[in-house]
């Protein structure tokens, strides 16, 4: 839903038979569409109608999202990518992996982790006496990615050294799915080409405005629904 509210047109649910089943009763303005194997991942990736792609939120089976990351990575699509949730468990350890990927591939990826899923992939800087916004520099330079590490004062940082702090975000945030729904808001503003960096500092921005005039108790259907460009 944010996808759609962050302007993405047309959305696509990816999942499973069963996921695809429970959905549908829930779902009325996105499509859904079966991806059971890696060869369904494959064939999606290779679809240049697919502008953006959000893996990770609600995934599990970690070994079938770490490959699925990978025939993301290499598809020669050029697309943005936001990668988020179950993939900083899938690739806990073997950053090296992921990194190499996106260096090598043509994706413009964001990820989006809390502290705690950033030591997964980083857990040198994790421990480290750096400050928050250099912690997420070097992990950008690092991984080649755009950095969103998440918080009430939310660092976005560029692999080109480029960083910002967001000011407005609260505590209304912390609660469950709402980092589901600043990944899906990525994906929207990347959906319409707006480079990595920009569209990271925007949906950050914009998804802490909807939790502040949602104020405190809001829950994440509430908040995706609240993601406005006009904010």
């Amino acid at each position: 839903a944010s996808a759609a509210r962050a302007g993405a047109g047309a959305v696509t649910l990816l999942g499973p038979d069963d996921a695809l089943t429970a959905m549908a009763a829930q779902v009325t303005s996105a499509m859904l569409r079966k991806a059971e194997m890696i060869a369904d991942i494959e064939a999606i990736a290779g679809e240049e109608r697919f502008q953006a792609l959000v893996i990770g939120p609600g995934f599990g089976r970690y070994r079938y999202l770490h490959e699925a990351v990978l025939a993301v990575l290499a598809s020669p699509v050029r697309r943005g990518l936001v990668l988020d949730a179950d993939v900083f468990s899938a690739f806990a350890l073997e950053g090296d992996v992921l990194f190499s990927s996106i260096k090598s591939g043509t994706a413009s990826v964001v990820m989006t982790p809390h502290e705690g899923e950033f030591a997964r992939l980083f857990p040198d800087l994790a421990k480290g006496a750096l400050p928050k916004h250099e912690k997420a520099r070097e992990a950008a330079n690092r991984s080649g990615a755009v950095i969103i590490l998440k918080g009430s004062d939310s660092v976005v940082a560029a692999p080109d050294g480029r960083a910002a702090i967001n000011s407005n975000g609260g505590p209304e945030l912390a609660t469950a799915g709402s980092g589901d729904v600043l990944a899906g808001a990525i994906g929207g503003l990347l959906a319409q080409d707006m480079p990595a960096f920009e569209a990271a500092c925007a949906a950050v921005h914009l998804h802490a405005a909807a939790g502040m005039r949602l104020g405190a108790g809001l829950v994440a259907e509430e908040l995706a629904a609240e993601i406005s460009l006009g904010a």
